[in-house]
């Protein structure tokens, strides 16, 4: 693993697991795809590269908002394309990235409703982003397979600018 990239779950987990976890209100659920899900928002919280990346099918297709910065890469499929044209362009793009007032819901048989916000600091402008988020996670045999941001995609373009 590149040191920039272990720099930024470095990052996110020591600014976002405190917030993480106090702001945190997770509908309580014995469903097993929802503790796939909460496992990795914790596993991000923790900056635990290698569990967010085996929380994924080696074919999941993940798709940014329509008209989100890092949409021009959809759909990514496999955990290294989500890694490099995800991951890591927010590390290049964000001083402070963090996922806040998630709540987490069971959405059917093999989906899961992940909310909350996006909050960061943007390295070049020193805009604060402050957008809501929709996360939609499908999953099949333990393991995530699709997923589909829903985000401010206004805000997230104008805090580059």
């Amino acid at each position: 693993m590149n040191n920039k990239l272990q720099r930024f779950f470095s990052v996110i987990a020591v600014m976002s697991l405190t917030v993480f976890m106090a702001n945190c209100s997770q509908v309580q659920s014995d469903n097993a795809n929802v503790e796939i899900i909460r496992g990795l928002y914790d596993g991000f919280a923790a900056g635990d590269v290698p569990s967010v990346l085996a929380a994924m099918s080696p074919d999941i297709i993940w798709n940014e908002a329509e008209n989100f910065p890092y949409a021009d890469g959809n759909p990514y499929i496999g955990p290294d394309a989500v890694l490099n044209g995800v991951f890591v362009r927010i590390m290049d793009d964000f001083e402070t990235f963090q996922l806040v007032d998630q709540t987490i819901y069971p959405a059917g048989e093999n989906m899961v409703l992940a909310t909350g916000r996006y909050i960061g600091t943007h390295k070049v402008t020193g805009k604060t982003l402050d957008a809501q988020k929709a996360h939609l996670w499908w999953i099949e045999d333990g393991k995530i397979i699709r997923f589909q941001q829903y985000a401010d995609t206004k805000q997230a373009w104008e805090v580059g600018q």
